[in-house]
C-alpha cells in the first residue's frame, strides 16, 4: 500500500495534479500540500509566500492559512494582499482568519478596510469576527453580519477594547430571532469582555432561563455574576431551581462568587448534594472564594461529613483562610497521613497553604514526597503562603532558606513555583538573598525543550536578580512531522480511549492538524498513556491528561508545534495543553462545554464522537487504561 501511495504521489508531482487519488487516506497524498504544510510546521515564511500565487486554489489557500499559526506580523501586507485580490472565497476567508490571528494594528486597518470590498457573506463573516480579534478600539462594522458582529464583539471584549455604548449592540444580538451562533457571541461577550451592564439584566436573565440552546444559557449565566443585585441572585435562584443541564448550573454556582457569602451561603451548602459531582466542586470552590469567619463552625461540621475529598479540601481551605483553627489543621493533617490518594494528599496540602503554622509540615512534605504531585503542591502551597497576607516581613529570611533546599531537589515543578516568587519584585528576595547562584545551578538540571514551562520562570528569577530583562525561552526545531505516518493516517480515524470511568471515542483531524494527530496516535501505539491519570478537571471546563508526572507539569524531550485552524472549541474538543504557542508535547484535554476563548490558541485535533457522559463524569485522578487506534476494518464495521 505505501509502495502505490509513494508511485501515485510521484505522478501527481508530475503532473501538477490536486490529489484526486481515489484511494489516498488523507490530503497528505498530495506532495505538494505535504511540502506546504511542512512549511508551516518549520515556519519558513519565505518559501510559503511563493504559493500564494499559484494557479491551484487548494495550494493557496494551505500556504495562506499557515500563516495562522506562524503569526508573522512581517508578512501581513502579503496575506493582505491575498485577502483584497484573491478570486477564491475560501482563500480569502483563509486569508482573513490568519490576519485576525496576526497581532498587528496592521491586520486590524486591512480588516476594517476590507468589510466594504468583501461581497461573500461567508468571507465578510471572517472578516469582522476577525478584525475583532486584533483592533485595539472595536467600532462597528459596516455590514448586516450579525453573527460576525456578535463573535467581533467577544473577541475585542477579551482584548478590552469594547465600550459601553457597544452591550446594547450585543443585546440586541441575543433576541431568540437571531440564529444561535449569533446569540452565543453575545452571550459570551457578556460573560467574558463586557463592562457595566446592569441595566440589561432582563435580557440576560431571559437568555440564561429560557434561551432553547444550554451553550447560550451557560454563556448567560456566567455573565449573571457582573450583575451584583438581588434581581440578579434571584435569576440564580431560578437557575437553580428549574435547569437540567449540570453545565448551566455550574455556571450559575459561579456567578455566586460575586456576592457576599451570608446571601449565598444555603445555596451552596445545598449544591455539595447535586446530581453531577463538578456542580458540587464549583460550589466548593466559590464557598473557599466567599467565605466569612463568623461561618467557619458550621462549615467545618459539613466537611469532616464530606465523602467527596475535592469538596472535603476545598472547605478545609475555606475555613483555615478565615480561622487558624488547630483542630481543624489537625483534622487536616490526619486525612493527610491516613490517605492513600496523592491527588488527595496534594489538595490537602493546598488547603494548608491558608496556615502559617502548617509551614514546618509542608516543607517537611516537600522534601521527602516520592510522588511528583504531592511535591509540586507542596512547593506550591509554600509560594502561596508567602503570598498569603498573614506573611509577616520577618519571615523572608527562613523563607529564602527553604527556596535554596527547594530548587536543590532539581524537580522542575518545584523550580518552576519556586522561581515564580524569586522573581516577583513585589516580594523583594533580591534584598535578602546575596548569592543567588543556587538558581543558575538549578537551570543546570532543566533542558529544552522539556523543561520549558519550569524554564520560564527561572530564567525571569535568574534576570531579575542580575537586573536585566528576562529572554524569550523558546524551543528550537525539533520532532519534525512523520510524513509517512501521517498519510497512513485516514481523515476519519478513530481513537478509542478506556478510562477507570468508561470509553470515549475521539475522531482525528488528520486534515487539520497533522503534527498533532501523528504525536497522539505515535503515543497511542507505544502505550504511553496507559495508566495515566486525568490530573486536571475544571467544572465546566476541560478534563486533561498525558502528563507523565500526573500533575501537569510533565513532558517528554521533545515539543511540536501549534498548528491553529477556523474550528472552534466545543463540546467534546479536545485541543493540545502547552506552555505557550509551539511547546506542545504529550498532554492534551476535552472540553465540557464551547470554550470560545481556546479558539486559535491551543491546537484542535480530536472531537468527541461518543462518550460525552463519560467524559462530564471523569474526576481528577480517574485513569487512562489504554488507548486504541482503530484499525481499519474495524472502522468500516462502523
Amino acid at each position: 500500500m505505501t509502495r502505490f501511495l509513494l508511485s501515485g504521489l510521484a505522478a501527481c508531482v508530475l503532473a501538477a495534479c490536486n490529489s484526486s487519488d481515489k484511494t489516498s487516506l488523507n490530503k497528505f497524498s498530495d506532495p505538494v500540500i505535504v511540502r506546504i504544510a511542512d512549511l508551516q510546521d518549520r515556519r519558513s515564511t519565505d518559501s510559503l509566500h511563493s504559493f500564494f500565487s499559484h494557479e491551484n486554489a487548494a495550494y493557496r489557500k494551505e500556504a495562506v492559512l499557515a500563516f495562522a499559526s506562524i503569526q508573522d506580523s512581517a508578512s501581513v501586507d502579503k496575506v493582505a494582499t491575498v485577502l483584497l485580490t484573491d478570486q477564491d472565497t475560501a482563500v480569502r476567508r483563509a486569508a482573513a482568519f490568519a490576519l485576525g490571528q496576526t497581532r498587528s494594528s496592521r491586520s486590524g486597518n486591512v480588516l476594517k478596510d476590507a468589510v466594504a470590498k468583501e461581497k461573500d457573506n461567508k468571507v465578510l463573516e471572517e472578516i469582522v469576527e476577525a478584525y475583532g480579534k486584533v483592533t485595539k478600539q472595536w467600532t462597528p462594522p459596516a455590514t448586516d453580519v450579525k453573527a460576525g458582529i456578535a463573535w467581533s464583539l467577544y473577541r475585542a471584549g477579551l482584548n478590552n477594547a469594547t465600550g459601553v455604548s457597544d452591550n446594547a449592540t450585543a443585546a440586541a444580538l441575543l433576541n431568540k430571532n437571531e440564529s444561535e451562533r449569533t446569540r452565543l457571541g453575545a452571550a459570551h461577550f457578556f460573560a467574558r469582555g463586557a463592562k457595566n451592564f446592569d441595566g440589561l439584566l432582563e435580557v440576560i436573565g431571559n437568555a440564561a432561563t429560557t434561551d432553547p440552546s444550554a451553550d447560550v444559557r451557560m454563556a448567560a449565566a456566567a455573565a449573571l455574576r457582573k450583575i451584583v443585585s438581588d434581581s440578579s441572585l434571584m435569576v440564580i435562584e431560578k437557575i437553580l431551581a428549574n435547569e437540567q443541564d449540570y453545565r448551566v448550573r455550574v455556571n450559575a454556582i459561579q456567578a455566586m462568587r460575586a456576592f457576599p457569602f451570608a446571601k449565598i451561603k444555603d445555596h451552596l451548602l445545598k449544591a455539595l448534594n447535586e446530581k453531577n459531582v463538578n456542580a458540587g466542586i464549583a460550589a466548593s470552590e466559590v464557598i473557599k472564594a466567599t467565605i466569612t469567619e463568623e461561618f467557619w463552625i458550621e462549615l467545618a461540621n459539613r466537611a469532616s461529613d464530606l465523602k467527596n475529598w475535592r469538596m472535603q479540601a476545598n472547605l478545609y481551605e475555606a475555613i483555615v483562610k478565615v480561622k487558624e483553627n488547630k483542630a481543624v489543621i489537625d483534622e487536616i493533617k490526619n486525612t493527610y497521613q491516613r490517605s492513600g490518594n496523592p491527588y488527595q494528599k496534594a489538595a490537602l496540602l493546598t488547603a494548608l497553604q491558608q496556615s502559617m503554622t502548617s509551614l514546618d509540615f509542608i516543607e517537611a512534605e516537600l522534601l521527602k514526597a516520592d510522588t511528583p504531585v504531592v511535591r509540586s503542591s507542596a512547593a506550591a502551597a509554600i509560594v502561596e503562603l508567602n503570598r498569603n497576607k498573614k506573611f509577616q516581613p520577618s519571615m523572608k529570611q527562613r523563607f529564602a532558606g527553604l527556596y535554596v533546599k527547594a530548587m536543590q531537589t532539581g524537580d522542575a515543578a518545584v523550580i518552576g513555583s519556586v522561581a515564580a516568587a524569586l522573581g516577583d519584585s513585589t516580594l523583594g528576595y533580591r534584598d535578602v538573598i546575596k548569592d543567588p547562584s543556587f538558581l543558575t545551578e538549578a537551570k543546570q538540571k532543566l533542558s529544552l525543550p522539556r523543561d520549558n514551562e519550569a524554564l520560564q520562570p527561572l530564567e525571569a528569577a535568574i534576570a531579575y536578580f542580575e537586573k536585566r530583562k528576562a529572554p524569550a525561552v523558546t524551543n528550537a526545531f525539533n520532532h519534525p512531522i512523520d510524513w509517512a505516518l501521517v498519510r497512513s493516517i485516514p481523515k476519519d480515524q478513530r481513537a478509542v480511549i478506556h478510562t477507570s470511568k468508561g470509553t470515549i471515542t475521539l475522531r482525528l483531524l488528520v486534515e487539520e492538524a497533522p503534527g498533532s494527530v501523528a504525536n497522539f496516535v505515535a503515543l497511542a501505539r507505544q502505550h504511553y498513556f496507559d495508566q495515566k491519570f486525568f490530573h486536571r478537571v475544571v467544572p465546566n471546563f476541560v478534563i486533561q491528561a498525558g502528563c507523565n508526572r500526573g500533575d501537569g507539569w510533565g513532558s517528554e524531550d521533545y515539543s511540536i508545534r501549534s498548528e491553529f485552524s477556523p474550528r472552534r472549541y466545543t463540546t467534546g474538543s479536545v485541543g493540545m495543553a502547552s506552555a505557550g504557542k509551539d511547546t506542545e508535547g504529550t498532554q492534551w484535554f476535552i472540553t465540557h462545554s464551547p470554550t470560545p476563548h481556546l479558539d486559535g490558541r491551543y491546537t484542535i485535533f480530536a472531537e468527541v464522537e461518543s462518550g460525552m457522559e463519560v467524559v462530564h463524569h471523569i474526576g481528577v485522578g480517574d485513569q487512562i487504561l489504554s488507548v486504541e487506534i482503530e484499525s481499519a476494518d474495524a472502522q468500516k464495521a462502523k
